[in-house]
């Protein structure tokens, strides 16, 4: 995957057990979809947690955030109950997912985000296993890029 690419369309199960597809939100929404490891550890916690202390400037760029990883719905719902997360989780057990983004990483999953824009076209990537708060700076970065653009076209 690079920026330019339109981005795979997936279907998962989300933390409350429904149904998530990615062409539910093209065309609507802009996207931050990011891949991290595992549920409930440092690096990962600090990277939601990051996402969820930002939520409400997050807001103000017509975005839906969605974290994936490979633990079950189950893990999910802990995870975001435990940690206050206002954003959907999908689960990817068998990281079909990850693969169709090509973020599978080497000894670990890879942690990578990718913002889409309402067109479904990838327009950012941050790939960083060692800084996981970077990825919602990373996310804004983009995102104020795509509202810039939108304002310039209207």
């Amino acid at each position: 995957m690079k920026v330019g690419d339109k981005a795979p369309l997936f279907e998962g199960i989300t933390d409350t057990g429904e149904k998530f597809s990615l062409a539910d939100y093209i065309g609507k929404h802009n996207i931050v979809l990011y891949f991290y490891p595992k549920d409930d550890t440092p690096g990962c916690t600090r990277e939601a947690c990051a996402f969820r202390d930002n939520w409400n400037l997050l807001q103000g760029y017509d975005v839906v955030i969605i974290g994936i990883s490979s633990d079950d719905v189950e893990s999910h719902k802990k995870f975001k109950q435990k940690y206050n997360l206002p954003f959907i989780l999908v689960s990817d057990p068998d990281k079909k997912i990850r693969e169709l983004y090509d973020a599978k990483g080497f000894i670990l999953p890879a942690r990578i985000t990718f913002v889409i824009d309402k067109k479904g076209i990838i327009r950012h990537i941050y790939n960083s296993q060692l800084n996981p708060e970077n990825h919602v700076k990373e996310a804004l970065k983009a995102l104020e890029m795509l509202k810039k653009e939108e304002e310039s076209i209207s």
